[in-house]
């Protein structure tokens, strides 16, 4: 057989067997998660080098099971699609669980992270969730349907979603502040 025959073969074999591993990647079938994702953020970054531009992909990914568990992070990848990936399993790895009385919280607090404030106030039934951009995403996914909310200082969507996040971990309810204390909740509220 001549040379130019065998190496065209092992040609045809390695794009085979490159067509045959997007196959099983596009089939492979993602597990079930219980919990609920939304893209809040992508940033581009590009690196100069000598030889052009390398860009990569940051993305802000928040995951919530909408009772009362929800987490955030961040995945940095060459490619969006598993920047994604990564931030989910970041993610996962920090849940919040967040106390939930009726639809709202249980008492006002505010949320810090770098320059960003984000004051969280409880809400009467009904009156949804009135909160913009990173924050409102946490507190839908958090399984919270109605609240407050107003951010101070930065509009940057990490610092947002992160300051959110610290208010909601935060947060107490009567009975956690009346075992801490070793009393009981009639005690505690009065």
């Amino acid at each position: 057989m001549p040379m130019n025959e065998r190496s065209d073969e092992r040609r045809e074999d390695r794009r085979d067997d490159r067509r045959n591993d997007r196959r099983e990647r596009r089939d492979r079938e993602e597990p079930v998660s219980e919990f609920k994702e939304r893209l809040v953020a992508l940033n581009r970054v590009t690196k100069v080098v000598k030889g052009g531009k390398n860009f990569r992909f940051a993305a802000l990914v928040v995951i919530g099971d909408e009772n009362g568990r929800v987490g955030a992070a961040i995945g940095k990848a060459k490619e969006v699609p598993e920047a994604i990936r990564k931030a989910k399993e970041a993610a996962q790895k920090h849940l919040v669980t967040v106390p939930i009385e009726g639809t709202t919280i249980p008492h006002a607090i505010d949320g810090l992270y770098g320059t960003a404030k984000v004051v969280l106030l409880p809400a009467e039934e009904g009156a949804g969730v009135i909160a913009g951009g990173g924050a409102r995403a946490v507190l839908e996914l958090a399984g919270i349907k109605d609240i407050r909310t107003k951010t101070f200082g930065t509009n940057n969507r990490i610092n947002t979603v992160k300051a959110t996040l610290e208010g909601l971990k935060a947060l107490r309810n009567a009975e956690t502040v009346a075992k801490m204390r070793g009393k009981t909740v009639e005690e505690i509220i009065g």
